[in-house]
């Protein structure tokens, strides 16, 4: 794993650029959900093409993460995350002109290849950099991903309804994926490189603890992928503006980002962080009740406790992951590993709102399919009593 020379300010440095990568990583994905009546006025996609605008960029984010450890290995961290961000700008930027739904479908595979290293690479590097905070670190980058799509899905009503065209209003994205590079490019200049094994990942994969920690990453995150692919069109399909649902969709990501930095720093005390998580499931059962039952009651209340569900059961995960074991390198790709499995998994919620909204007319059901995922992630957690680490993953120390 990447390490940094101890200096005064490197600490400082080295957060703020978690915070300008962590910003970057959700904006392309829930940036197109409040203006999809121009985008599908334009493009002619249905709602399978809809779907794929999340869908195929969750699967690249599942699958790179199970390749990026390898590659992390044969080019390092700072080579590697350097690489992603351009290949996330150049998938940002290429959405000025996606003339149609195929192309702009390949502009979001784009920024998702980018997104899969720094989703992998990312918490080994907060380990490695920050491992007596590693809780409270790792709530704060959640907390950023989670804010930069509350950013994208209310930044992009604005800009249309300021003239600019939703091709445009989707490329100013890259403006601040250009700001992480280049801070990217400084902070981590140098770096030295101590490279993972490159045989650690198939160590991990034959534990079955691994596997649990993708089902419920996946479990959870696909509904995530659903809330920002069909939370806003599910209201404008009652009658809300792209305005106003940008704003449900807003307030959902606002509350992610809260659970995810307050969570992690509420269970710093205690390794054992299954009440937590066991709370993060509370939220969003009331949240996915809600939305299936009562849409109209209280909106923003169904959002918000979804949002926070979300974002702090995102956050403790990766958390969970790490405490499993004590080197960086090891920890981190778990992690990395948790989120591929997990994200190939989170890849099918749009995907399957779909359908069920073409069989039955409606979300409904899909929320309702969600509520019953959350259910089942509850009884996963059970298994992440920490007295069960050292036996769950035996790996050299």
């Amino acid at each position: 794993m990447d390490t940094v020379e101890a200096r005064p300010g490197r600490d400082w440095a080295m957060l703020a650029l978690v915070v300008l990568i962590g910003l970057n990583l959700r904006p392309f994905l829930a940036a197109p959900a409040p203006i999809l009546a121009e985008i599908v006025a334009d493009t002619g996609l249905g709602y399978g093409g809809i779907a794929m605008l999340t869908l195929l960029p969750m699967f690249l984010m599942g699958l790179g993460a199970f390749i990026a450890p390898g590659l992390q290995a044969k080019i390092g961290a700072r080579r590697g995350l350097l690489m992603a961000l351009c290949i996330l700008l150049l998938g940002s930027a290429l959405r000025l002109v996606a003339m149609d739904g195929v192309s702009l479908i390949a502009t979001a595979a784009l920024c998702g290849i980018g997104v899969a290293f720094i989703q992998a690479a990312v918490p080994g590097i907060i380990k490695a950099r920050f491992p007596n905070h590693v809780p409270v670190v790792t709530g704060l980058y959640s907390a950023m991903i989670m804010a930069g799509g509350a950013f994208g899905a209310r930044l992009m009503p604005v800009l249309v309804h300021a003239g600019f065209g939703w091709r445009a209003a989707l490329a100013w994205l890259a403006l601040p994926v250009v700001i992480a590079l280049a801070a990217a490019w400084r902070i981590l200049s140098d770096v030295q490189s101590n490279k993972p094994d490159g045989a650690l990942m198939r160590q991990l994969l034959g534990r079955r603890r691994t596997w649990v920690l993708m089902a419920a990453f996946g479990l959870i995150n696909a509904g995530y992928t659903s809330m920002i692919a069909w939370l806003a069109p599910y209201y404008q399909a009652q009658g809300w503006t792209s305005a106003d649902s940008s704003g449900l969709v807003a307030v959902m990501a606002i509350c992610q980002a809260m659970a995810a930095l307050g969570l992690p720093f509420l269970a710093r005390g205690n390794v054992d962080r299954r009440r937590w998580l066991w709370l993060t499931i509370a939220f969003q059962a009331i949240g996915f009740f809600g939305l299936a039952g009562l849409p109209g009651l209280a909106p923003a209340v169904w959002a918000g406790l979804c949002g926070a569900g979300l974002g702090g059961s995102f956050a403790l995960a990766i958390v969970t992951a790490l405490d499993h074991l004590p080197r960086p390198e090891q920890a981190g790709a778990l992690a990395a590993l948790m989120q591929g499995g997990g994200f190939l998994i989170a890849a099918i919620g749009p995907y399957v709102m779909a359908v069920l909204h073409d069989w039955t007319g409606g979300f409904a059901a899909g929320w309702a399919l969600h509520l019953g995922c959350v259910l089942v992630t509850a009884l996963l957690y059970l298994r992440f009593d920490p007295r069960s680490y050292p036996d769950a993953m035996p790996l050299p120390s």
